[in-house]
Formats: C-alpha cells, structure tokens, sequence
C-alpha cells in the first residue's frame, strides 16, 4: 500500500548524477519495482478471496478477517521502520531479506492447515514484506538522474496503484481456475528470481552497522502499540460498534499509550525510528497530505465496487474482478501521458486535473441505481483510473522531489505510510457511513411501507397475486418478504450514494486547495521541458 511519483527536475541537494544508467542498475531497479507489485498485490488477491480461504481452513466468519488484519497491521509497523533499516543494513541487505522472507512466508502460508497458522504467517509475510514498499521509491532517486525522473515516475506511480485495482480481478480468477492455495504459491517463483537479482546486482549505498548501538527500542515499541492498534481500531471499529467493543477499547487505549511514547522518543533519541523532521519540509508535508487522500479514494473505491456488485448484484469474486478491470487498463494507458505532461505542466494544475476527474467519477456514482453493470460503471472507472495516474506523478513530486538525500530514506518511509494510513482511514469512515446512512434509510423508508399506506397495500397485493400462481409458496408470507428485501436494497443504494456524494465534496475540495499550496522551486521539468 505505497505510491511513488518522481518528476523530471526536481530541485534535490545532491552532487549532479550523469544521465546514464548502466544495465545493471536498470535490471536491479525494475526487479525491485517488481517486488513491491507483488507485496502490494498481495493484499488485494487475498482480499477478494477470503471465503474460498474461509472454507478451506473452515473458519468461522468472526476469525477469517484476520488473514486480512494481520498482513495490514504488520506492514503498517515495517513501512516507517524500513527508513532505519534501509540506513542500517543498505538497501541491498534490507530488501533481498524483504523479498526472501516474503516469499517464504507465501510458500507457507499455502501449506496452513487451520486459522492460527494462517494468521501468523500472513503477519510474518505483511512485516517482512512491508520493506520492499518504501525501498523502491527511495532508491528511484539514487538510481536516476533528475532528468530521467519523468520516465520513473509514472512507472513506480502505476505499479503502487495498478495493484491494488487489479487485485479483484486476479484473485477471483486464481481461485475459481486453481484453488485459494495458489493465491500464496504463485509468489514463490517470481520471489526467488527478484531476490536473487536484488543480492547480485543492488549496490546503491553502504551499510552503516554502527547504527545499531543507537537503535530506539523503545521508539519501536511506541511505534509498534500507535500504529498496530489503529489498524486494529480502524479495521473492527466499524463493524463492532467502536468503543463499545472490548477488544476495540482495550486497543484505542494501548494505541493512546503507544502515540505518546513514538512521539516522545521521535523527539528525543539520538536516532529515533522514525525522523519526523522530513515534515518541516512544506512540500514533503503538503504531499503526505494529499498521498493521504490519494488513499482513501484508491482503497475506498477498490472496496466500494465490489460490495455494490456483490451485495445489490450478487456477483462472485471472478465476476466482480471482469467488471472492474477497466480502473487498471485507464490508468496503463495514462501513465505515459502523465510522465509527458510532468515535464510541461505545472504540478498543481496537473493534480487540480486528477481532482476534479475523480470527482466527476464519484459525482457520476450517485446516481446509482440496482440494476447498473458494466456498462454504466465504465465511464466513472475510467475517471478513476485515469485521474489516479495524474495526480501520483505530482504529488510524489512534491513530497519527495526536493528533500536532501540524507532525509531522504525515513522520508520515503513516512510518505508511504501516510497512504496506508489514508486507505485504512477512509475504509473506517466508509464503513461506518454505511452502516449507520443503511439503518437511517430503512427507517425512513420503512415509515412508507405500512399497513396505512394505500400504495404498499397495493404493490403487496399485486405480489401476492403473482406468488398465488405458483404452487407450493405462502403467497402472503412470500409478498412481504419480496417488499422488505426491496427496501432493504433501496436502503443500501441511498447509503451507498451518501457515500459518493462524500468523495465527490473531498475531492472537489482538494482540487480548490491545489492551488493554496506553493509552486516548486522549478518547473516540473529540470531538462528544460526538452
């Protein structure tokens, strides 16, 4: 759950690099983009596929979000700590662990035999993995000059969220065509070659070991209870009535104890986990911001769509994952126009553009009704996709573009947390909007539904009547059941364009706030636009 962007000319504090890239550091680079599509990937095939897993480690419906929880929890802990590490160990070290512990907890997490095996190996896969993510973004800026930057940021831009949004579509096919075993399998050979290339060809920077005497543990720990139990919290507190949930309680209070610790240490140590001070950067901060947001529409739609088609449609995984594919093929194709246009627009117009198309997206999905498919979700994927690409080049741009490079790996660290951060936010906020708007509109509508109301008497029995013409049916009994899944159904679709209709205000917002924030030091386009 990560997004990079670079942009061509970015002002960076470092000795000019020469604009050619040997082969080698090309092929290690693109395996590394390729390690950090799988652990984003991963997430989202899984995702689409728990009640295949359900079924085969016969789980009860309250254990199996958990295969989902602990990979989340895990990589929300690795991702800022990765920045340390990657100082410490060198990038090579930390990421050829990163893709072999990866890949190894994949091959076991195939081999689980109940839900407790499943559960600790999804965590193991989530934290090792969760260092893949941030490497990646940080290395773009060692592996490349600021004037091929233009070329690398739609490239890492669309893998952080192609992934994602394609996660449906594969999953579902992987577990109707095989089983949910090779949701975990198919990474182990593609694991094994990406770690082999990032041991044999990775030499960015050094490792510093002296780091180590210095090492924060109790910032890790802070940092480990803050940022475990909010995922915790935001991932439960929806759908287990929030505080009013033991569980949910116990984790708010240990994540209240555990904030003020990080906090406190990020503050004092000599070397803390996390460098906060990349955040007095304005543009670094104005970017995590949007990256934040960027994460609620990413994950809030990638979990919309597929409730609606399953809930109001009755669609399975494969068939949700073959009406979605469009978000993934928009944002293919807009990738290398957004790379062209980094070069000659300017970088707030550029996102005000992504903006405001996602908005139109969203603002189209509000008038939503029971019986729209493919054809009618087409044109606010499209949106979306393509939306999503021009506002990732800029935003990484601005975050990243003009930080020191001792900053420069705990940054990207932060960067990419703000996103993660940003999707479990929004799929809390989502989900509580759900169901409370749901309850509200069954009560509203279900006011119009009663026995004195001449229009319900009606249509109950004219659906009496049709049920009487087939044998063996309580016709009576049969009508009033129709009736109630009916407004049961009206009922979600109005909670669902709540929903909509809160994107659609967000985004429309930020795209008026692009223009507050302030113009980089140069245009996108460090070559002279050439």
């Amino acid at each position: 759950m990560a997004t990079a962007t670079l942009t061509a000319g970015s002002p960076l504090a470092r000795p000019a690099t020469p604009d050619a890239i040997s082969t080698r550091r090309m092929i290690a680079f693109l395996a590394m983009v390729f390690g950090m599509f799988m652990a984003i990937l991963d997430i989202q095939i899984v995702s689409a596929s728990l009640a295949e897993i359900q079924a085969g480690l016969s789980a009860s419906s309250d254990e199996i979000p958990w295969v989902q929880t602990a990979y989340l929890i895990a990589e929300v802990i690795m991702i800022p700590l990765s920045g340390f590490l990657s100082r410490m160990l060198s990038t090579r070290v930390l990421f050829t662990v990163s893709a072999a512990g990866f890949t190894a907890a994949s091959a076991l997490a195939a081999t689980a035999t109940n839900i407790d095996q499943m559960i600790v190996y999804r965590a193991v896969q989530g934290f090792i993995g969760g260092g893949m993510i941030p490497s990646v973004f940080a290395a773009a800026f060692t592996v490349f000059p600021p004037s091929r930057r233009a070329m690398v940021s739609p490239m890492i831009g669309l893998v952080a969220t192609l992934a994602p949004t394609i996660g449906p579509t594969v999953g579902g096919y992987i577990s109707h065509a095989m089983s949910w075993h090779w949701l975990f399998l198919i990474n182990v050979v593609p694991g094994i070659m990406v770690t082999a290339a990032a041991w044999s060809l990775i030499d960015f920077d050094k490792p510093n070991l002296s780091l180590f005497r210095k090492f924060d543990w109790w910032g890790l720990a802070g940092m480990a209870a803050f940022l475990g139990s909010l995922e915790y919290v935001l991932e439960e507190g929806p759908n287990n009535d929030w505080l009013q949930d033991q569980a949910v309680f116990v984790c708010a209070v240990l994540m209240t104890a555990g904030a003020v610790l990080f906090f406190w240490r990020a503050i004092t140590a000599e070397e803390p986990i996390v460098d906060m001070k990349a955040f007095a950067n304005v543009n670094f901060a104005f970017g995590s911001l949007f990256s934040f947001v960027i994460g609620i529409g990413l994950y809030g739609l990638t979990y919309l769509y597929p409730v609606y088609l399953g809930r109001i449609r009755g669609y399975d995984s494969l068939m949700i994952g073959e009406a979605l594919f469009v978000s993934g093929l928009a944002m293919f194709v807009t990738a290398p126009i957004s790379g062209i246009l980094s070069r000659k627009m300017d970088p707030r117009l550029m996102m005000m553009i992504g903006f405001l198309g996602f908005a139109a997206g969203t603002w189209r999905m509000t008038y939503l009704t029971a019986d729209w498919d493919f054809w009618e979700l087409l044109v606010p994927q499209i949106l979306r996709g393509a939306s999503m690409m021009l506002c990732m080049v800029p935003i990484n741009n601005i975050a990243l573009g003009t930080l020191p490079p001792d900053r420069l790996k705990n940054a990207s660290g932060l960067f990419n947390l703000t996103r993660n951060l940003g999707g479990a936010v929004g799929l809390a906020v989502i989900n509580t909007v759900l169901i409370d708007r749901n309850a509200f509109h069954y009560a509203r509508l279900a006011e119009h539904v009663q026995w004195g109301s001449a229009e319900a008497q009606t249509r109950l029995q004219n659906m009496t009547f049709d049920f009487q013409q087939n044998a063996g049916l309580d016709a009576s009994k049969a009508a009033i059941s129709k009736l109630s899944a009916m407004v049961q159904q009206q009922a979600e679709l109005l909670s669902f364009m709540d929903v909509f209709y809160l994107l659609t205000a967000l985004f429309a917002t930020l795209a008026i706030f692009t223009m507050v924030i302030r113009k980089p030091a140069e245009p996108a386009g460090g070559d002279g636009g050439h």
